[in-house]
This record gives structure tokens, sequence and C-alpha cells, in this order.
């Protein structure tokens, strides 16, 4: 039984492997801007709620209200809270490195692919 060359433009196994590893750094590339998004907004809060500590603890020094206290208990939770968001939210530079090479790799993969169709057409 003869074997059968796969036939052009039909999808071969690399070009399978190389789309899915694309998406994949896509899916990578994505989920990283959503995270920077995550941080921003919660580092834009952290600032505002330290403003608004800052205020009380002034205001306290005139007025010793309940109400005072418990906002600034309310807002000492908060802090801590979005504290402990962005240490877990931090960049890991390992999870950059793996993306910024996966793209290198599979762009480079590309280029070649794209030399060796145009020697063989042209």
């Amino acid at each position: 039984m003869p074997s059968r060359s796969p036939q052009p433009g039909a999808p071969g196994s690399d070009e399978i492997d190389f789309e899915q590893s694309l998406l994949e750094v896509e899916q990578s590339l994505q989920l990283l801007k959503v995270r920077y998004a995550q941080i921003q907004a919660d580092r834009q809060q952290q600032q505002a709620l330290q403003q608004r500590r800052d205020e009380i603890q002034r205001q306290m020094r005139q007025d010793r209200s309940q109400s005072l206290k418990a906002e600034l208990k309310q807002i000492q939770q908060r802090l801590e809270g979005l504290e402990v968001a962005l240490e877990s939210q931090l960049f890991s530079w390992s999870g950059l490195k793996e993306v910024f090479w996966q793209a290198v790799r599979f762009g480079g993969l590309g280029v070649l692919l794209g030399w060796l169709l145009k020697s063989l057409v042209g």
C-alpha cells in the first residue's frame, strides 16, 4: 500500500501543533492583560482608601466619634484585603519568560516555514 503524502493545503501535524501553541500563547497573553488590569484597579482603590484613612485620622484628632472609628476599622480591613490580593497577583517573571520564549520560538518557526514554503513554490 503506497504511503500518502499530505496534500497541499491540508493541515499537517506540525501546523496543527503550531496553531494550538499559538492559541495557548494568545490565551496566556490575554490572562496576563486581565491580571495587569486587576492589579492597576486594586492599586487605585488602595490609594483612595489610604487617602480616606488619612483624612479620618486627621478628623479623629478633633472628634473621636464611634462612626469615625468604625469607618477607620472598615478601611483598615479593606486595605489588608487589597494588600493580600496585590501580593498574590504580582507578576511572576518566570511566567512572562515562558510566554516570551514561546512567542519567539513559534514566531521564528513561522518565519522558517514561510521561507521553506516560498523556496518550494518560487
